[in-house]
């Protein structure tokens, strides 16, 4: 759940929403003395001329440097690669992938078998081609995803986004036929859930018309539809508040063939309202606020509980894993794992009998298993690489099969097919060859020391005889928001253009993140958000420390959440580096309210309604901050016109002063994308190539 769709991000190496309250004079005030305003009209023409102005500055520099064309060939061949390891889903008895390379620019839905699959060179079948679709409707159309009716795995409602936005448009898709389905189930384009409650009954919150969507923008309105019906003809089963964050819908199906349709009423982004959907009305269950769900099994809600909660006449811990019996929803809920002081279940799925989670320690990856049992639940420990960052890449409910992926940062991905109701081993059924030379590299994990004392990890992965001098090239990523971990990742293009060339690479576990569960989250929100920065700008201190690096030779990166992390920085410690590339960034937190989806992230950051955050943001906000007389580093500046998540707002205004400051930038929005680094390969390897570019100019010559 954490990586749902509201997130302001997620972690760009892994290529890979709270209430608007009345706004006080002080903040109007702020508005109104804004000078660039102007430049929050995400489509206007004048808004738009600024950028092509901007855009074409910036790639006239950049691509005129010797490295960026090799660069760019470079990432686009990687990207395009055929050896990749085509990412499997599991619906009905065959295996579906979505595929892009070179001669499928918007990517094909394909099919095969699974005994096909696990050969070197499987027989694919294309089920939907993106570029025959967006061709034919004249769109540029992204994939969001499919989700199809269980058990008959036939029928599919197919999100696409135009351009890659949030908001898509759903229409059922026929698998046996593999065409749209003639008067299925369609919904236009919004920001939207839905479920299926059965093959012809659709649960949807989605816009309905004016007034059904919260000041995030998210709909709170929920429907049952059913087939033949139009929106309009839809009846309404339940009402959150126009206040809230957003109704989000959860089908799920256990093994047995036992389904159920759950709701989350967001209260804000971390709190939410449970509730199941029965044939006359909804039912809220006794769960907690802060919770995951994360499947059904055998008519058991899994959760992951993002706080403590009372269970009988004891307390399961917040981080654990536990079950609510839906067949007695009255009973306590039951403890099923509970993870250690330097632990954190990252993700947890369900297979026909068995309950699979992925649990860092230490922010190391382990997959381990879970049964339930007379006595309780059992747990084992699969037999997967240590040291390595593990995905749950699918599981069904047809079987025990599930495919893991293993990765880290000198290893390439591995795709393994686990059966969970047997003692062997999970097979390899696929590796990705290496992709850059990690012969001379290593990794370490050191600690550093934050402001108030914390140990902070981070990895650091260098050349086995860097000298330490204090001269190394060196780029520092970091995120820290929204309990999203950071884990060792295999990155063909870091590697290539920037590790092979002996470049170091270091990778923070800075507060806000989830690497040690809710506690490391919650200890930096709102109003505690310094201690994220404090603990990002230690680590940049202890490499500095240690001789790694110096801040001529020191750059950092983050995205959404970790673009904001990069704007505090810059305008904190404007000496401690020499390059920063702020990408698809929060930036003006005064106003971060009233731009896309920001209201939605009040849970995390605080709001400007309640005065002791808002004189917080004023103090942290680095569009607010950036001040005249200050030698600030020249930044890489990336976001899309498309964003409708966190928007291009906050990265036009901070450039604009950054200009009216008379200091230099690099600035580049692409058109399409979304909230990512682009719509299709290519974009994404030109705006790879731009900033490996950038980050050779400001720390290798």
């Amino acid at each position: 759940m954490l990586w749902r769709s509201k997130l302001p991000g997620n972690s760009i190496m892994r290529f890979a929403t709270v209430i608007l309250l009345a706004i006080t004079p002080t903040f109007a005030a702020a508005q109104t003395s804004d000078p660039y305003l102007w430049l929050e009209k995400v489509d206007s023409q004048r808004a738009l001329n600024w950028v092509r102005q901007q855009d074409a500055a910036s790639l006239k520099r950049l691509e005129s440097d010797p490295n960026y064309k090799p660069f760019y060939n470079t990432a686009l061949k990687l990207a395009e690669a055929e050896d990749r390891i085509p990412e499997p889903s599991l619906i009905g008895g065959q295996v579906y992938n979505f595929w892009q390379d070179a001669s499928h620019v918007q990517g094909i839905w394909r099919r095969t078998s699974l005994t096909d699959y696990r050969t070197a060179t499987p027989h694919w079948a294309t089920v939907l081609d993106l570029d025959a679709l967006s061709k034919q409707e004249h769109k540029n159309w992204v994939w969001k995803g499919a989700s199809c009716w269980t058990p008959e795995d036939r029928l599919c409602l197919v999100s696409l986004s135009g351009g890659g936005e949030d908001a898509v448009t759903t229409r059922e898709f026929d698998l046996a036929s593999t065409r749209f389905v003639p008067g299925g189930f369609t919904l236009p384009r919004a920001k939207q859930e839905f479920a299926w409650e059965n093959r012809d009954t659709l649960i949807v919150a989605t816009d309905w018309g004016p007034g059904s969507m919260t000041a995030s923008g998210y709909p709170f309105i929920v429907k049952r539809l059913r087939r033949g019906q139009t929106l309009a003809q839809a009846t309404e089963i339940y009402r959150g508040k126009p206040q809230d964050v957003s109704v989000e819908i959860d089908g799920l199906v256990d093994g047995q063939g036992d389904h159920a349709v759950v709701l989350q009423r967001g209260i804000d982004f971390f709190r939410s309202e449970t509730r199941l959907v029965t044939p006359d009305t909804t039912v809220k269950l006794d769960l907690p606020e802060k919770l995951d769900i994360d499947g059904l099994l055998r008519d058991r809600l899994i959760v992951t509980l993002n706080q403590s909660f009372p269970a009988g006449s004891g307390t399961i811990p917040a981080g654990s894993l536990a079950a609510l019996d839906l067949t007695n929803p009255d009973a306590p809920l039951q403890q099923i794992f509970v993870p250690g002081p330097r632990q954190t279940i990252d993700e947890a799925s369900t297979s026909k009998d068995e309950l699979i989670a992925a649990v860092y320690d230490n922010v190391r990856g382990r997959a381990m298993v879970f049964e339930p049992g007379a006595s309780g639940w059992s747990a084992r420990t699969l037999d997967l690489p240590d040291n390595s960052s593990i995905y749950l890449v699918d599981s069904n409910v047809r079987d025990d099969r599930v495919f893991i992926e293993a990765q880290s940062f000198l290893q390439p991905s591995a795709l393994y097919l686990s059966d969970l109701t047997t003692s062997s081993a999970p097979e390899m059924v696929r590796t990705r060859p290496a992709k850059f030379d990690a012969a001379n590299d290593v990794v370490q994990q050191f600690e550093a020391t934050s402001t108030d004392g914390t140990k902070i990890p981070y990895f650091l992965v260098h050349p086995k005889n860097m000298a330490l001098n204090g001269t190394n090239p060196t780029l520092l990523y970091g995120y820290g928001g929204f309990q999203i971990s950071m884990t060792p990742t295999y990155s063909p293009v870091l590697g290539k253009l920037w590790l092979e060339r002996g470049g170091v690479y270091a990778l923070a576990n800075i507060r806000g993140g989830g690497e040690f569960g809710p506690a490391w989250h919650e200890a930096a929100l709102k109003t505690h958000r310094q201690l994220a920065f404090d603990d990002f700008a230690a680590v940049a201190r202890d490499l500095i420390a240690r001789k790694v690096t110096d801040p001529r030779h020191l750059g950092i990166r983050g995205g959404s959440n970790g673009g904001l992390l990069m704007g505090v920085e810059f305008t904190q410690h404007p000496a401690l580096f020499h390059a920063v590339i702020i990408e698809v960034p929060l930036l003006d937190m005064l106003r971060f309210e009233q731009i896309a989806a920001g209201a939605s992230w009040v849970g995390e950051y605080g709001s400007v309604s309640v005065p002791a955050e808002r004189a917080f943001l004023a103090k942290i906000s680095p569009y607010n901050n950036l001040k005249a007389g200050v030698a600030y580093p020249e930044p890489f500046i990336f976001t899309t016109t498309k964003d409708d998540r966190v928007g291009p707002q906050h990265a036009r205004k901070f450039a604009a002063k950054l200009a009216e400051l008379h200091r230099p930038y690099f600035y580049y929005e692409a058109i399409e994308g979304g909230h990512s680094a682009g719509a299709n390969l290519r974009e994404t390897a030109q705006e790879q190539a731009l900033e490996l570019t950038y980050l050779t100019e400001k720390l290798v010559k």
